[in-house]
């Protein structure tokens, strides 16, 4: 099924392209569904692709040795993913799953690299893409070393993309309490009593799907483990 080219505008890494060289991608993209936990994209499979996210949510993810997941990235409408197979050629070094039910347009690795290598502006997003990886990583392990996980979800929080509204800065879409759990090495059980006390004691503020950050010195204070974590 042909991917219409007000759709491939859509999608932030092929915005700078001009009418002309989006049209060939129209016809050899191709779109797909998947419901809700659904495989994307496996570590295990020989296919490279580059996907783009049409709607939905994305989840990267791996498994320790003991069988647990473990959360890496989210992958937002607009944005793409895979990049990492497209320049050394080597499968993906995580699963992929779809966090709600989602629909991506995938693209060839001929095609893609081909793409790429022809457009510098394109060379240097993924460049920048995958420097923006590597100190997501490293700042995982550091997240990860932390003993107390009350900590490391306060530092998880403060690490999500933020807006400022009315003066307070606002997660919009923030995961889901599984999300995060899997994100800190903990179980959603311990995520969802951690929020339960910092909403009593007014460090977060849910509004409609949002959540705000009433005290964000609080929050860094225990994050960085100059403050203990509320009590009951």
């Amino acid at each position: 099924m042909p991917v219409s080219l007000q759709l491939l505008s859509q999608f932030t890494l092929l915005q700078p392209l001009p009418r002309e060289a989006l049209e060939p991608l129209s016809t050899r993209m191709n779109l797909r569904q998947f419901a809700r936990r659904g495989m994307v994209m496996s570590k295990d499979s020989p296919v490279q692709e580059l996907g783009f996210l049409v709607d939905g949510r994305l989840q990267g993810v791996d498994f320790t040795v003991d069988g647990r997941s473990v959360g890496m990235y989210f992958v937002d409408p607009g944005d793409y993913f895979g990049e990492l197979s497209l320049v050394d050629g080597q499968p993906p070094s995580e699963f992929v799953v779809a966090a709600v039910k989602s629909t991506v347009a995938f693209l060839d690795a001929t095609a893609a690299r081909e793409l790429i290598l022809g457009h510098p502006a394109l060379a240097q997003a993924v460049m920048v893409r995958l420097a923006q990886r590597v100190r997501t990583v490293m700042a995982q392990r550091t997240l990860l070393g932390l003993p107390n996980p009350f900590q490391r979800l306060c530092v998880l929080i403060l690490q999500l993309p933020q807006r400022m509204v009315d003066g307070v800065a606002e997660i919009e879409q923030p995961p889901t309490h599984q999300e995060l759990a899997i994100m800190i090495n903990a179980s959603r059980e311990t995520v969802t009593r951690a929020f339960q006390l910092l909403f009593l004691h007014k460090v977060l503020v849910r509004e409609g799907n949002a959540l705000r950050l009433t005290q964000p010195v609080l929050l860094k204070d225990i994050a960085e483990g100059r403050a203990d974590p509320p009590k009951a």
